[in-house]
């Protein structure tokens, strides 16, 4: 169901040097190929075109950020208000002695890559992380026994006033799957610490989590990542497996038999399906555990006919 756009947030929408487009479908740019349409999306042209947007735009108008949407289901009935899609002008990575700056656009996985060009270690672990680092950031991601925190300098936010500042891992109180950015805030730019290693042992090390990635995730499958949070002392798949769960299906999304803490979009999945999915391995999860999972994918926007 797409959102209808409304004329006097058309009028009332500041002049950018980006694009603005209204009622603009949303879904195919998920990793899931799922969810409604943008009421306003807005690709900002640099973070100065951002701040400005964010400064001049009405207070009372919802926005929402997205990037790679590598962990994200937008649900069926869209996103009101401005979606905001960081792409081109946030993607640069400028690698320096001793870490990399890039933009919030920029995948984790090139990042990871251009620190091993350059012969520095400790952002390996990035290869194995799905989607963009501003999300990353948002969230701490980890994975293969590291994580933004180990490694963050500094991440720039513009704030919905406009302004822009530099806020360091202690500012952001990263922890497991968690940052408290300032409300409203954008990541635009982040610096990340790393150190002269080995090449041999660097392209080792990326060799090894390619490799595992493949033999344990559907990486080829229209998928989200991990879907739930690991419980403390627990394995959220290993919790779903002992439920029940592996292969579950809702509609056409299905939980994973490869890696059951993975979600699938078989082929014409809506969001409902996904979510709805979700919710029932959760509830299954909490009867035959009574552990309830957290969940990792974010989703936004207005539920469809039918989802939880």
């Amino acid at each position: 169901m797409a959102v209808e756009a409304r004329t006097d947030w058309r009028d009332a929408l500041p002049a950018v040097r980006g694009r603005i487009g209204f009622d603009a479908t949303l879904g195919r740019t998920t990793w899931f190929r799922v969810g409604g349409a943008a009421e306003v999306l807005f690709r900002p042209a640099d973070a100065e075109d951002l701040a400005t947007f964010l400064r001049d735009v009405p207070p009372e108008l919802p926005v929402t950020v997205i990037g790679a949407a590598s962990n994200l289901i937008i649900r069926d009935g869209g996103i009101p208000g401005v979606v905001v899609k960081l792409a081109r002008g946030f993607g640069d990575v400028v690698v320096e002695a001793d870490g990399v700056i890039a933009g919030a656009a920029s995948l984790d996985a090139a990042i990871a890559e251009h620190a091993a060009s350059a012969n520095l270690t400790g952002l390996e672990f990035l290869s194995g992380i799905p989607g963009s680092l501003g999300g990353a950031v948002a969230m701490n991601a980890g994975a293969y026994g590291s994580e933004i925190r180990a490694v963050l300098d500094w991440a720039e936010i513009i704030g919905r006033d406009g302004t822009i500042a530099r806020y360091t891992e202690a500012d952001l109180a990263l922890s497991y799957r968690h940052a408290s950015l300032p409300p409203g805030g954008v990541v635009v730019r982040v610096r990340l610490h790393a150190r002269l290693g080995d090449p041999a042992a660097i392209a080792a090390t990326m060799a090894k989590i390619k490799t595992s990635r493949e033999a344990t995730q559907p990486v080829r499958a229209r998928t989200g990542g991990s879907t739930f949070r690991n419980p403390e002392g627990h394995k959220a798949w290993q919790l779903i497996d002992q439920a029940g769960c592996r292969g579950m299906v809702v509609g056409n999304a299905q939980v994973s038999e490869m890696h059951c803490n993975f979600l699938i979009n078989r082929g014409g999945a809506t969001a409902d399906d996904l979510e709805s999915l979700g919710e029932a391995v959760r509830a299954r999860v909490l009867a035959e555990t009574g552990i309830a999972l957290i969940w990792e994918i974010k989703r936004i926007g207005i539920p469809g006919r039918g989802a939880p």
